[in-house]
C-alpha cells in the first residue's frame, strides 16, 4: 500500500509540475527574446537622430560605439558605404530602403533589425542592429534549471509526505491484521491500540469491542453448558434412587416422572445448543424485566420439596421443610429456580448416606429471599475444589 500511494503521489505531482513548468518555460524563452528585441530596437532608434544630422563616417562610428559598445550596430548609407559589420542579406537591405519600413528577420547566427532613416534629397539610409542567438536566450537555461529543480523538489516532497502518511495507514492496518490473525488463532487476550486515520481508529475500537464480546459469549457458553450438564445429574440421580427402591406401582410412576424430566432437560439442552449466539442471554436475567422472568419462590420450593420428601422417606431421611407464608417473588423463571432446588437437593442424596437428615428452608427479609438446603452429613473436606468447575 505504501508503494501504491507513493506512486500515485509521484504521478499526480509530476503531471501538475509539468502542466505548470512547460508553459512557464515557453514564457521565459519568449520573454527573453522580447527583451533582447526591444533593446535592439531602442539602440537603433537612438542612432537615428545622429544619422539624420550627419553622414560623416567618423561621427557615425563614434555614435554607434556609444550606443552599442558591443559593435553590433551597423549603418548602411545610400551611397553603398557601410559603417560597422552588417549581417542582413542585401535583398533585405534593398527592401528596407525601397519600402521605407522597419524589418526584422532571423538571420544566420541570430536576429537582425533594420530601421530606415530618410535623409535629405529623398535618400534612405538603413540602421542595422544584430542580436546574436545567445542574446535571444540569455538566462533561459538558468531559469529552466531552477524551475526543474523546484519541480523535482516538489515531486520529492510530495512523495515523501505521501509515504509518511501511507506508513501511518499501513502500520495501523498491519497491527489490525496481526491482531485479527492472533484472535482467529485462539489468543482471546489480543487487543489493538486504536491508531491511524479516523476510519482505522474506529475499526480498532470495533475490533476490541468484538473481542470483548467474543470472550463474554464464550464464557457465557461455558457457564451455560456447565449448568445444563449439572441439571442433567438431578433426574439421573432420581432414576438411580428410584430404580433401587422400585417395588410398587408408585415407584414405577416416580421413575416415569423422572424419565420425563430427563427428556425435558435433554430437549432444553438441544434447543439451547441450537440457538444462535446472538439471541442467547449473555448473563443472568435482570430484575424487573418483563416476559415471564418472575416466579413465586414459595410455591416452587414447596412443590419441589414435596417431590424430594418422598425419596427422603424411602431412605429413612428425616426431612424438614420451612417455607415463608409471605409472597416471595424472585427475578428468575420457574424452570431456573426448579433446577436450583433440584440440584441442591440431589447433591444431598448423592453425597450423603441414606438416613442422613436434610432440610429445605425459604426465608424472606426486607431486601432478599433466601433459599437454604442443608444436611447433617460430615461436610465437604475441600470446599474450594468442590466449587471449581
Amino acid at each position: 500500500m505504501r508503494r501504491t500511494l507513493a506512486g500515485i503521489a509521484l504521478a499526480v505531482t509530476t503531471m501538475v509540475a509539468l502542466s505548470f513548468q512547460i508553459p512557464l518555460s515557453l514564457l521565459v524563452r519568449s520573454e527573453a527574446r522580447t527583451q533582447a528585441v526591444t533593446a535592439a530596437e531602442q539602440r537603433a532608434a537612438a542612432l537615428a537622430p545622429v544619422l539624420a544630422l550627419t553622414t560623416d563616417s567618423a561621427s557615425l562610428r563614434q555614435a554607434a560605439a556609444g550606443v552599442d559598445p558591443d559593435d553590433r550596430l551597423a549603418v548602411h548609407l545610400p551611397d553603398g558605404q557601410s559603417i560597422g559589420t552588417g549581417h542582413a542579406p542585401a535583398s533585405l537591405l534593398r527592401r528596407a530602403q525601397q519600402e521605407g519600413e522597419s524589418l526584422a528577420r532571423d538571420v544566420p547566427g541570430g536576429w537582425a533589425y533594420l530601421q530606415p532613416v530618410v535623409l535629405g534629397g529623398g535618400r534612405v539610409a538603413v540602421i542595422e542592429e544584430f542580436v546574436p542567438a545567445k542574446e535571444l536566450t540569455r538566462g533561459v537555461a538558468v531559469s529552466w534549471w531552477v524551475m526543474a529543480a523546484l519541480a523535482v523538489g516538489l515531486v520529492a516532497g510530495s512523495v515523501l509526505v505521501a509515504d509518511r502518511l501511507a506508513a501511518r495507514v499501513v502500520r495501523s492496518s498491519q497491527h489490525l491484521s496481526r491482531a485479527a490473525n492472533a484472535l482467529g488463532g485462539g489468543d482471546l487476550d489480543t487487543r489493538v491500540e486504536p491508531m491511524g486515520p479516523p476510519e482505522l481508529y474506529e475499526a480498532g475500537l470495533a475490533f476490541n469491542a468484538m473481542a470483548d464480546r467474543m470472550v463474554q459469549l464464550l464464557a457465557t457458553e461455558r457457564e451455560l453448558v456447565a449448568d445444563l450438564s449439572h441439571r442433567l445429574r438431578t433426574p439421573l440421580t432420581v432414576l438411580h434412587l428410584a430404580a433401587e427402591q422400585a417395588a410398587t406401582s408408585a415407584d414405577s410412576e416416580r421413575i416415569n416422572a423422572a424419565v420425563a424430566a430427563l427428556e425435558t432437560e435433554l430437549q432444553a439442552v438441544i434447543e439451547t445448543a441450537r440457538a444462535p449466539l446472538a439471541v442467547r442471554p449473555a448473563g443472568p436475567p435482570a430484575a424487573g424485566l418483563p416476559g415471564g422472568t418472575h416466579c413465586s419462590a414459595a410455591e416452587v420450593t414447596a412443590r419441589r420439596a414435596g417431590f424430594w420428601a418422598v425419596l427422603a422417606r424411602q431412605q429413612n431421611r428425616p426431612f424438614e421443610l420451612a417455607v415463608t407464608s409471605e409472597p416471595a417473588p424472585v427475578a428468575l423463571p420457574e424452570d431456573e429456580l426448579t433446577a436450583v432446588i433440584d440440584a441442591l437437593s440431589g447433591n444431598v442424596f448423592r453425597h450423603t448416606a441414606p438416613g442422613t437428615a436434610f432440610a429445605v428452608r425459604l426465608e424472606r427479609s426486607a431486601q432478599a429471599v433466601t433459599l437454604v438446603v442443608e444436611d447433617a452429613g460430615p461436610g465437604i473436606a475441600d470446599p474450594d475444589a468442590a466449587l471449581a468447575r
